[in-house]
């Protein structure tokens, strides 16, 4: 060790000369990881230390379209120094014929019990009493921009008369309230009190924020809350994960970010390998002089190893301090962006993950190339052989590397936490550069093949030459190149994808309003005043209330079938006389039922979870479990937009709870306007969603996530811009001794120049190509088959894919050739002698 660590001093004397790639592609890759890292580390520190403030207290007890009975709120009250209630729903806010959909959170005089709400002007909450015998509202701004309404005017909710008092900056909770359809508006309760919009049967939530007294056993307190409000559909949450939805969204995000940066790394593995084989066979002879004098292929190795070590950790370093300085710089701008306060801050954690994938990648790139020569003969070597060069390496390293490879899986999913993405991830991954990798080797083929029929046109034969020579960089432009574009090429037709099929298909088969809380004698009215309407096509409805499924077959639900979609939080639940969609299995109750309750369950949920006829399920319905036999299956398509619920019981079952009804109301574009003015001001304490709104909510949100996908892929893209950099720097001699023996063959410059260009630009379009294959797929099975929407290729975003990988293969080969093209014949060919 002490020889080889001596020699490989001396070696790293020459500096960085060969190695500027392999430093390069290590520091980018390391520098994406430790960005995402920091970042979302520096999210969970601020949901950690506001948990208080974002929930709004030390616990939460919640519960669903009912409030707390006097019984149940004093047993809060008792274990409790302060409580506040927050009651939340969907309603619609009316200025003249105006009408805007709006989150409202109705509260009482103790909110907020910790942080403080931000107003324009800063009237503080008292100002919600009002003024001029009319209560007080807070609204988002966007929603008074909306609605063009000024500090002091008046505005209707729920047909109560409303004057607004300020705009509402910054909420200390809005975290934990989740996903919203529309903007924010505050009023007090007590304004509410008596009205429509809390009537039985109304869709609300009502939750009890507690600060605690100091010292309170958390987990203690959640344990006697379960019990006491056991079957009561009481849901508990406290400031340890105040916003479980957030954090969730964060750490799912961020693993994929982190896993997209991996891609990166493996893009800079392929310049990493290549770099090594390159500076390897710079000094075959010098291996093959230390074989001659009877050094063994471990000392080789460890010659080579201690350099490649010290090299490697000067790239990780410079990633973790790139990655570091970026986050830092961009610290203020991220802490704007995030709606909690977060402090970037240098967390190790991230730091070291970050350095353990880049030297993991590092190791297996370089170790490849390195057992293989290590391997070798020294006759072998002397030689100038080419392809016996491109061997496999000794069985050690085989074995070695595939270790290192299996650990650098298993880390993935032990810091991702999330074993399914992590997998599917890398699998991609693989996938993508095993497809990458024969797509190369059949360009060079097919170069080959083409290269005979180019007579006559000596720019492209000499191209397509040069593209299937044995020693060409076709396999490292097609594999830096092609990957960074993939990723981009997914992102872009899921994007595209998406977007066509909502718009083909909400004309066709949505509905234009989901209408919300219309109650049970307001219903006929409702339904003669849309019959009267010309431009409504169709209209159903159905009785509608929420519920919590909590057991199946007597076991805790979520604890038997795990974190299924129906089971978590509440779901719709109707009842039906008749079915509304066709049975897939069992029989449908006579319309005269009165026996036990039935439910029939939805075909495609009721196989994710397993469930047969005869199952029995407990739903909790506004604090009553109903325990109810699986009497049928049937196949409900929530791809329309229509009607649809996971459960529906027989009339018997829930006729007697209080509940509304929902409508679902079909018309053209054109006329959504004055169907919701008329609607609004004849029952104004209904909630009217439209559809178009809410799917414009999600596709914004859609967007955002692609656009933090295409940054972290564009890392991927530049590292392997860079890898392209290094082939093309390479080659240098390579293409010098090419161009001199074209000129003494008769080549003008200008030949010599399209050349060189046609070869980049085939390459580049062939990695383009290649990528776009590879996009189309992944577009096609996340919108087809997790989406489940009708898929069309992209033709807009295919072209900027092709045309990037032209253009970058173009850039990179051209820096490189001028110098090759200026040189002298003479001095190229003697230098090779």
């Amino acid at each position: 060790m002490s020889l080889a660590l001596r020699l490989a001093g001396r070696e790293l004397r020459s500096g960085l000369r060969g190695f500027r790639v392999f430093v390069l592609c290590l520091m980018l890759g390391v520098a994406a990881i430790a960005a995402v890292g920091l970042v979302r580390a520096a999210i969970h520190a601020g949901l950690a230390d506001q948990g208080a403030v974002l929930l709004g207290g030390d616990a939460q007890y919640e519960f669903t379209y009912r409030r707390a009975t006097p019984e149940e709120r004093a047993w809060i009250d008792s274990r409790a120094d302060a409580v506040s209630e927050v009651i939340s729903f969907r309603s619609m806010l009316a200025v003249g014929d105006e009408r805007a959909l709006t989150q409202v959170k109705a509260v009482d005089g103790a909110y907020p019990l910790v942080g403080q709400m931000a107003l324009d002007p800063p009237v503080g909450m008292a100002a919600l009493a009002g003024q001029g015998g009319r209560p007080g509202i807070f609204l988002d701004p966007v929603l008074a921009d909306r609605l063009g309404v000024q500090i002091g005017d008046p505005v209707s909710l729920g047909g109560i008369e409303f004057v607004l008092r300020a705009r509402i900056l910054r909420e200390p909770d809005s975290m934990g309230t989740g996903f919203a359809l529309g903007p924010r508006s505050v009023v007090a309760s007590a304004a509410l009190e008596g009205s429509t919009l809390l009537a039985p049967g109304a869709l609300y939530e009502s939750q009890y924020r507690a600060l605690l007294p100091p010292g309170t056993d958390l987990e203690a307190t959640k344990t006697a809350a379960q019990t006491r409000f056991e079957g009561a559909g009481m849901r508990w949450a406290d400031s340890r994960r105040a916003a479980p939805g957030a954090e969730r969204f964060v750490d799912r995000l961020g693993s994929f970010l982190v896993l997209v940066g991996l891609a990166g790394l493996a893009v800079g593995g392929v310049g990493i390998s290549a770099s090594v084989t390159a500076w390897l066979e710079r000094k075959a002879e010098t291996v093959a002089t230390l074989r001659a004098l009877g050094a063994t292929g471990t000392t080789i190795r460890a010659v080579f190893l201690w350099q490649l070590a010290g090299l490697g950790a000067l790239g990780i370093a410079a990633g973790l301090g790139l990655g570091t300085g970026a986050v830092l710089a961009a610290s203020g701008a991220i802490a704007r962006a995030m709606p909690i306060p977060v402090e970037i801050a240098i967390t190790p954690r991230p730091l070291a993950e970050a350095a353990i994938y880049g030297a993991l990648v590092a190791a297996i790139f370089a170790l490849w190339p390195l057992g293989r020569m290590a391997a070798m003969r020294a006759a072998t070597l002397y030689r100038d052989t080419g392809p016996a060069r491109r061997g496999l390496p000794g069985q050690g390293t085989v074995v070695l590397v595939l270790a290192l490879l299996t650990g650098l899986v298993a880390l993935a999913v032990w810091f991702s936490g999330l074993w399914a993405l992590t997998l599917g991830s890398l699998g991609g991954l693989a996938l993508a550069l095993a497809l990458l990798a024969l797509a190369a080797g059949a360009v060079r083929r097919a170069a080959c093949g083409l290269a005979h029929r180019a007579r006559g046109r000596p720019a492209l034969r000499a191209a397509l030459a040069a593209i299937g020579a044995p020693r060409s960089d076709t396999a490292a432009v097609i594999l830096s190149l092609g990957l960074g574009l993939s990723v981009l090429a997914a992102v872009g037709q899921v994007d595209a994808g998406l977007r066509g099929a909502i718009n083909r298909d909400l004309p066709q088969t949505a509905p234009a309003y989901f209408v919300l809380d219309i109650q049970n004698d307001q219903l006929p009215g409702f339904l003669a005043e849309l019959d009267a309407m010309p431009a409504v096509e169709k209209v159903e409805t159905a009785p509608m209330l929420r519920g919590v499924i909590t057991e199946i077959n007597g076991q805790p639900a979520r604890a038997v079938k795990g974190e299924h979609w129906v089971l978590r939080g509440d779901r719709g639940v109707t009842y039906a006389a008749t079915p509304r969609e066709p049975l897939t299995a069992g029989d449908w109750w006579p319309e005269d039922y009165a026996g036990p309750p039935l439910v029939s369950f939805a075909a495609k949920e009721a196989a994710e979870l397993g469930l047969k006829l005869g199952d029995k399920i407990t739903v909790n319905i506004l604090g009553r479990d109903i325990v109810a036999e699986i009497a049928s299956f049937r196949e409900v398509d929530f791809g329309t937009g229509g009607i649809g619920f996971v459960l529906t019981f027989n009339p018997a079952a829930l006729q007697g709870a209080p509940h509304s009804h929902l409508a679902t109301i079909y018309a053209p574009p054109e006329a959504e306007a004055a169907i919701l003015r008329d609607l609004a001001r004849a029952y104004p304490n209904i909630t009217a969603i439209r559809v178009r709104d809410a799917i414009a909510r999600v596709t914004e949100a859609l967007g955002a996530i692609a656009r933090a996908t295409s940054l972290a892929a564009s890392v991927t893209l530049l590292t392997g811009f860079v890898v392209l950099i290094g082939a093309a720097a390479a080659g240098e001699q390579a293409r010098a001794r090419e161009a001199a023996l074209l000129k003494v063959l008769g080549a003008t410059r200008g030949t010599i120049l399209r050349s060189f260009a046609l070869r980049a630009a085939l390459m580049g379009a062939a990695a383009g190509l290649v990528a776009l294959g590879f996009g189309a797929l992944a577009g096609w099975a996340v919108v087809s088959l997790v989406m489940e929407a009708g898929f069309r290729f992209a033709p807009g975003p295919a072209l900027w894919i092709i045309l990037g990988g032209i253009l970058a293969s173009l850039g990179a080969g051209l820096i490189f050739a001028l110098r090759p093209l200026n040189a002298r014949p003479a001095g190229v060919l003697r230098a090779k002698e």
